[in-house]
């Protein structure tokens, strides 16, 4: 039998109470929506999200569009973390072209993905080719400066000290500066994991045929709520998945600081 001190500890972990609270939350949700007689059309109940979710995977509707999002979702942030590492080990290993080329690439990011969308789908086609392409740019560039920021984050006596042990550059890159900079380019990933899919989602609003974006214009302009709120859980869970992978990974790849490495505390 648990002790008083046992049960507190146990109500007391984060891991217990988040779901706990999303339950209260979600109950609050469905009794203000129908003590207040809110139209379904303004705000739909849970119930009725969770109604015409089941609808939706049971019709068959839902899968096509699924898949679609999740390709671009996959491929952007892959294409985005490739490119933004192996530009940010370059640029992290020089000050001179850290300080050529990194400002350009911080005016870059600046400007809005929505305004550029349009002009790469008009380039690229209503295709995965334009979805993959935005995606990627929104996942790039936390990629790139973590990347960039733990390459510098090297303690400077480590180095010295594989310089004064007769140490090349690259060995000095291998034995203590990318090391040092997994937990940065890590965190960057998560970052560009959770941002892609944002990215694709805008992709889908500028211009496509189909994907988790495509449907919910399309029940947007039917006016069904529930269906455009399921379609948001189905992205909020995407989004999760994508955090508990990184996460997942980051723990084996660096497994001497598994117990700093929880991908998504409270669950």
């Amino acid at each position: 039998m648990a002790t008083p001190r046992a049960r507190t500890t146990v109500f007391s972990s984060p891991r217990a109470l988040s779901p706990v609270v999303l339950l209260v939350l979600l109950a609050a949700w469905e009794g203000a929506v129908r003590a207040l007689h809110v139209p379904a059309i303004v705000l739909p109940a849970p119930s009725a999200v969770v109604q015409a979710l089941w609808l939706e995977i049971r019709s068959g509707i839902l899968w096509p569009h699924f898949l679609v999002t999740c390709e671009e979702i996959l491929a952007g942030f892959g294409i985005g973390a490739i490119v933004g590492i192996g530009l940010g080990v370059l640029i992290g290993q020089s000050r001179f072209l850290e300080q050529v080329f990194y400002p350009y690439l911080v005016a870059a990011q600046t400007v809005p993905k929505v305004a550029i969308a349009p002009i790469l789908v008009i380039w690229l086609g209503y295709g995965l080719s334009s979805k993959i392409v935005i995606t990627a740019t929104i996942a790039f560039f936390p990629a790139l400066s973590n990347t960039i920021v733990g390459l510098q984050a090297t303690p400077r006596e480590q180095m010295e000290m594989l310089r004064a042990c007769t140490a090349t550059q690259w060995q000095i890159f291998c034995m203590a500066r990318f090391p040092q900079a997994l937990p940065y380019i890590f965190a960057g990933l998560d970052v560009a994991a959770v941002l892609s899919v944002i990215g694709a989602i805008v992709g889908e609003f500028v211009g496509a045929r189909a994907g988790l974006g495509y449907l919910i214009l399309q029940m947007n302009f039917s006016f069904d709520m529930a269906g455009v709120f399921s379609i948001l859980l189905v992205l909020c869970l995407i989004g999760i998945c994508l955090h508990l992978a990184v996460g997942l990974v980051r723990r084996r790849v660096l497994f001497w600081a598994a117990d700093q490495a929880d991908p998504l505390p409270g669950l």
